[in-house]
């Protein structure tokens, strides 16, 4: 028989003892408060809707906008809700914060540049990375595998996937890395750096007008020139949340992936072997559970009730935010068997990870693709890759929405080149 809440006080939330494990908190929450109201440390009051099936709903309801309008305008100029800084740098319109029609017309014009085929297309320039970043430090023998490898590897795919040319990529690098180093606030650092990033963006976009080329903002600029109504402030702001969205998540699916296989020994081993062998399926459903087991996207991004909702049977008002916990979703004992267990062979797998309905992830078979590249090769060409460090001692990343380490230390065999 569970315990009742009386016999069981609800855990502390958003400390830095939940940020290393917030699961244990979630399991409780999905089971005494499932659609539970509570105050960030923002100081916003938000729902956060813990058990799966509530989640699913959730994700596509359509009462639910991701218009931070629909709350409070004071909350989202000072930074409280959003990505703090986009405001100040006019780079609101977005997919993450706005709905159709407008979210529609956006999410057809860049639906183009995911689709199977140019991914597939992109295979041969993702593994170039991967195995130039591991050429950096094979030779040492350790490495940070946050900074040296999970953090540039997206941020290089996905600027030369918006045509960033490379001479200006390492700015890019740096603007990234304050934002991911900043993550509390528009203050200082992080507000800087997205003013720079929108600057440069609104050069590159004029700059590409006079020679369009084969990558996404050319794509962009070639249809608003055929009547797609795409005005400049939205290519900015659509290249600005493919970098900002396209780059953490897939450092976090990563850096949490590598850390979790070398915590599980037994299936880091069943991948190795398997990679080895050259097959390909345990790699990809691997990188789906690892996505469901302690994936990179903690809460869903901020949703907004513009009429009275019920979910899970609690009344949501109108203006309440309402916060998705893709983390307590995805360990969810009701849709998941063995919910706390890491199986890389786990076959009925609807995770949330990349979201569900209109908002599901338009990046995800890149991140998929990122993903498997990454860990295939790391796996192959470092073979003995252990841990460097106590995992208790490890730091993770303050913020709301995103869930990362801030570092990943490990020793192997230095490579002979």
């Amino acid at each position: 028989m569970p315990e009742s809440p009386e016999s069981t006080p609800q855990p502390e939330l958003f400390t830095w003892e939940f940020a290393a494990d917030p699961y244990p908190a979630y399991a409780w929450l999905r089971e005494h408060a499932p659609v539970h109201r509570t105050t960030l440390p923002s100081g916003v009051d938000a729902w956060l809707v813990t058990r799966y099936a509530d989640a699913r709903q959730a994700l596509a309801d359509g009462r639910l906008s991701k218009n931070p309008a629909h709350h409070s305008e004071q909350a989202h100029r000072s930074g409280r809700v959003g990505i703090p800084g986009e405001r100040q740098a006019d780079l609101m319109t977005h997919l993450l914060n706005i709905d159709p029609p407008d979210h529609t017309r956006l999410r057809r014009l860049v639906s183009k540049a995911f689709t199977p085929r140019r991914v597939a297309e992109f295979e041969p320039r993702v593994q170039q990375l991967t195995d130039r970043l591991i050429d950096g430090f094979a030779g040492r023998g350790s490495a940070d595998l946050i900074h040296e490898f999970a953090f540039p590897l997206p941020i290089y795919a996905i600027c030369d996937l918006l045509g960033v040319p490379p001479e200006d990529q390492d700015d890019f690098r740096d603007w990234a890395g304050m934002m991911i180093r900043h993550h509390g606030g528009q203050r200082g650092g992080v507000g800087r750096a997205v003013k720079r990033m929108r600057s440069y963006l609104a050069e590159l976009i004029h700059r590409k007008r006079a020679d369009l080329g084969d990558d996404l903002i050319s794509g962009l600029i070639r249809a608003s020139d055929h009547g797609e109504h795409l005005t400049e402030n939205e290519a900015a702001a659509m290249a600005f949340i493919l970098l900002f969205a396209g780059f953490e998540t897939t450092v976090n699916l990563i850096g949490n992936g590598l850390f979790a296989l070398l915590r599980h020994p037994e299936q880091r081993a069943r991948l190795q072997e398997s990679v080895l062998r050259g097959e390909k399926e345990l790699l990809a459903t691997g990188v789906e559970e690892l996505l469901r087991y302690d994936g990179p996207v903690e809460l869903a991004t901020w949703r907004f009730a513009t009429r009275p909702l019920s979910i899970g049977g609690v009344e949501i008002p109108v203006g309440d935010p309402v916060l998705v916990v893709l983390a307590a979703a995805d360990r969810d004992p009701a849709r998941f068997a063995e919910e706390n267990t890491l199986d890389l062979a786990r076959k009925d797998n609807p995770h949330l990870g990349f979201g569900h309905g209109i908002h599901y992830c338009i990046g995800a078979p890149l991140a998929r693709l990122e993903g498997q590249a990454a860990l295939a090769t790391l796996l192959t060409r470092l073979p003995d890759l252990q841990l460097a460090a106590d995992p208790a001692e490890l730091r993770w990343r303050g913020g709301l929405i995103m869930r990362g380490l801030r570092e990943l230390p490990v020793s192997f065999t230095a490579q002979q080149r």
